[in-house]
């Protein structure tokens, strides 16, 4: 799967933002894709930060261990994992809008690390990709909806 992109304008302040998405914790509340959060390591929001989530994926949970691997804070975080023959890597970005506002970008990439998960990814390509945009849109929205309601 090549690169997913989506980007989302959010009426509220960066740091209101921020706060909102790096509150593992606090994830199920805001986003309705998110089950459950296990925070496995101590401390605040940092590189080295991991912890498991649980989703709800084509009608069935899905665990999975994240962890920080770069962070700037108030700017941008990116988390990675490895799951099924594929490392997953997403980048979140918090751009300051001057309307006061927040643009959001989210970037997320996949890449098959086992030959099966490259055939796999060969075949399901296009639906895979659809499927994790629609997913992403979803969390910025919710995002959106959290932080805008302050």
């Amino acid at each position: 799967m090549q690169q997913v992109e989506v980007t989302r304008h959010v009426a509220a302040p960066p740091e209101r933002v921020w706060a909102l998405a790096t509150d593992l914790a606090g994830a199920p509340r805001v986003l309705s894709g998110v089950q459950r959060v296990e925070v496995l390591t101590p401390g605040p929001f940092a590189v080295g930060t991991r912890w498991r989530e649980t989703r709800t994926m084509f009608g069935k949970e899905a665990t999975e261990e994240m962890a920080v691997t770069a962070v700037e804070p108030q700017r941008s975080y990116t988390v990675e994992a490895e799951s099924s023959g594929a490392r997953y890597v997403s980048t979140f970005a918090f751009h300051p809008s001057p309307d006061g506002g927040t643009a959001v970008v989210l970037t997320f990439g996949a890449q098959a690390t086992t030959g099966v998960a490259k055939v796999m990814a060969v075949l399901t390509g296009p639906l895979a990709r659809r499927s994790v945009e629609k997913a992403l849109r979803g969390d910025l929205e919710d995002l959106a909806r959290a932080a805008e309601a302050g």
